[in-house]
């Protein structure tokens, strides 16, 4: 499972690091320490869930670049395409919503381009969570790089938790499921989410 991103401080928290945001609640959440693998260019969180060894990753190459890293684990550990899901920020979906697709195109999203280019395919899962972008704004690179303000605090926080809930369905469930739980708007109740 691949958050994508771009590394260090200055980025920390980032509309554009949703991706990294998903993964690290859920090694949070699977109580799953980082270390840096210098071999993949990428932080590594190991878990085991069901008696299946998962593996959490996020590229440190920038956002541009994602490829590498994610060609490199993908090759070393042989993962096939079918257990690979990719989490990334969208612009093109408002903060607040979530969409799983079991392949399609990268939608102008560099890590995404990067990532089909190295693995040759378009052929792997990716959740994609939505950041929204600033009305009437044509040049989106200071938005997504800027971090949510504190009026979107709350519902980032509910995203994040859903979105890694999301990744937990797809690692347990199967894609079909976790797209008919929740892809949507997240919205505050836990009951509605589970009537649809």
């Amino acid at each position: 499972m691949v958050g994508l991103g771009n590394p260090g401080a200055d980025y920390s928290r980032t509309r554009h690091n949703a991706g990294f945001l998903v993964v690290e609640r859920l090694a949070e959440k699977w109580r799953a320490g980082w270390s840096y693998e210098k071999k993949f260019n990428a932080r590594v969180a190991r878990a085991e869930r069901d008696g299946r060894r998962v593996l959490l990753c996020e590229p440190q190459t920038y956002m541009n670049s994602s490829g590498d890293a994610v060609g490199a684990v993908v090759g070393f550990y042989r993962v096939p395409l079918s257990k690979v899901l990719v989490v990334v920020d969208d612009a093109d979906l408002p903060l607040g919503e979530l969409r799983l697709r079991p392949a399609g195109s990268s939608g102008g999203h560099h890590g995404l381009e990067s990532i089909e280019q190295r693995l040759g395919t378009r052929n792997y899962a990716r959740l994609r969570v939505g950041i929204g972008r600033q009305a009437g704004a044509r040049q989106i690179t200071g938005y997504v790089l800027g971090r949510f303000d504190s009026t979107e605090a709350k519902l980032v926080d509910k995203v994040l938790n859903v979105a890694a809930d999301q990744a937990e369905c797809w690692l347990t469930a199967g894609i079909q499921k976790a797209m008919s739980q929740f892809n949507g708007v997240v919205n505050g109740s836990e009951t509605e989410r589970e009537a649809k």
